[in-house]
């Protein structure tokens, strides 16, 4: 079923390709030709959902505004399928001229078949933040839409249920260690809530605790690309992620669960009393709050783990929107990406789905106490550790997380698998 849904998909990107970013003349109700109707396709991932819908109104409302004759279409792809239509649109040359992207490795592994947009956005540097994932070689490839970050959320009932402070979460690995065992012997909840049916728990485990664990050298220079996959910091992550799950701390079949949306709820439902969850648009306060008031929901600093570690909240330009190379219509398409970027269509994302979006204007006070203690870790936080990770080693590390946690795979062969992917890039 999921290959001839992805067949479908293919034989869509066929059909839609072939009129992207042209212009096509209408005739009038008396027979003669119009003005030319420029028309522009955007692919994405978001459009189609629910609490996208007022986000995607209000930019094309504020593209329209200054350019009435342009129709532009959304065509919201699965995102478990988007990246392999978005290769075959690539290859053809061919394809949406303006197209979402994850920061990080995602796009960075596809500039070449993106338009620089530095002179198009020029005026937006101050106002949005999260550049740096979506650039390469001093290059901007993407205006971000979205701030991506990996807070610990913490159930706060539950902690008060085992005797825990709700306001004075754990600092060390052992205090934490400790806390949990006192919410299971209390409430029966994991310690943690896992998902890595599709390989990105790690990544979530990686970014969320790293910064208890690296020293602040360690973490900028594995940022940097000057990466010691065999220093004992990186070694000491992945022993935990280990030793977490051979300990029993995550929720029961975490190589079964999947990360979107399964492992959520785990969390939510009160299963278990911490996830390293996200602060976009899903996975994340906003969603918790259907069954934990926003009052329960907590955010804690990693817990240290090493000497000299200094905890800090990892963040980095979560999605943004680029422009394809081969579009007939540059200009165009990167007023559009700019409306996408427009302070009020970001206002209407955060409003609708509570994503903490690029625009550092958007007032977010009012969001509760999570969005107050992630905000305020901005101004000090460092960009995710998997995120300086390639496409390609993100991958690899994804099933070595698998194996690792079912125990058919050492770490010592994880991190050297690891080390060889990523000298190769």
């Amino acid at each position: 079923m999921q290959q001839r849904t992805l067949w479908s998909a293919l034989m869509a990107v066929a059909l839609t390709v072939a009129g992207c970013g042209s212009a096509t003349r209408t005739e009038s109700p008396s027979g003669q030709a119009s003005q030319p109707q420029q028309k522009l396709l955007v692919w994405d991932w978001k459009s189609g959902e629910a609490a996208a819908a007022t986000y995607i109104e209000q930019a094309k409302a504020d593209f329209a505004k200054r350019h009435p004759d342009v129709t532009v279409e959304f065509v919201a792809q699965p995102f478990d399928q988007y990246y392999t239509l978005l290769g075959t649109a690539i290859q053809t040359g061919k394809g949406p001229d303006v197209m979402l992207f994850n920061g990080g490795g995602q796009i960075r592994d596809r500039a070449d078949a993106l338009l620089p947009l530095d002179s198009y956005v020029a005026q937006d540097k101050s106002r949005l933040a999260g550049w740096d994932a979506f650039s390469k070689d001093g290059k901007i490839y993407a205006a971000p839409v979205t701030l991506q970050g990996h807070p610990i959320y913490y159930n706060k009932a539950l902690y008060e249920r085992a005797g825990l402070d709700p306001a004075a979460p754990p600092k060390t690995w052992s205090e934490f260690v400790s806390g949990c065992a006192a919410v299971k012997k209390a409430t029966g909840a994991a310690c943690f809530a896992l998902g890595n049916k599709e390989g990105f728990g790690i990544q979530f485990f990686l970014s969320g605790l790293g910064s208890g664990v690296l020293t602040p050298e360690e973490y900028d220079d594995w940022i940097a690309g000057k990466r010691d996959w065999n220093s004992p910091g990186v070694k000491r992550i992945f022993e935990l992620w280990k030793d977490v799950g051979d300990k029993g701390l995550n929720n029961d079949g975490a190589n079964s669960t999947a990360m979107f949306s399964d492992v959520f709820r785990v969390f939510e439902t009160g299963k278990a009393a911490h996830i390293i969850g996200l602060m976009s648009d899903i996975g994340h306060w906003n969603d918790f709050k259907e069954f934990l008031p926003p009052d329960k929901i907590g955010v804690m600093p990693a817990p240290v783990v090493t000497d000299g570690a200094v905890p800090s909240l990892p963040y980095d330009g979560g999605i943004g929107y680029a422009v394809a190379k081969w579009t007939k219509a540059p200009e165009l398409a990167a007023d559009l990406v700019r409306s996408l970027t427009s302070t009020g269509a970001l206002t209407a994302f955060y409003g609708k789905a509570g994503a903490i979006v690029s625009d550092t204007t958007v007032d977010v006070s009012q969001a509760g106490p999570a969005v107050a203690a992630i905000t305020a870790q901005i101004e000090t936080g460092k960009p995710a550790l998997h995120v300086a990770l390639s496409s390609k080693t993100l991958d690899v590390m994804g099933r070595l997380s698998q194996q690792l946690l079912s125990g058919s795979t050492t770490v010592d062969k994880a991190l050297e698998q690891l080390a060889a992917s990523d000298r190769k890039g």
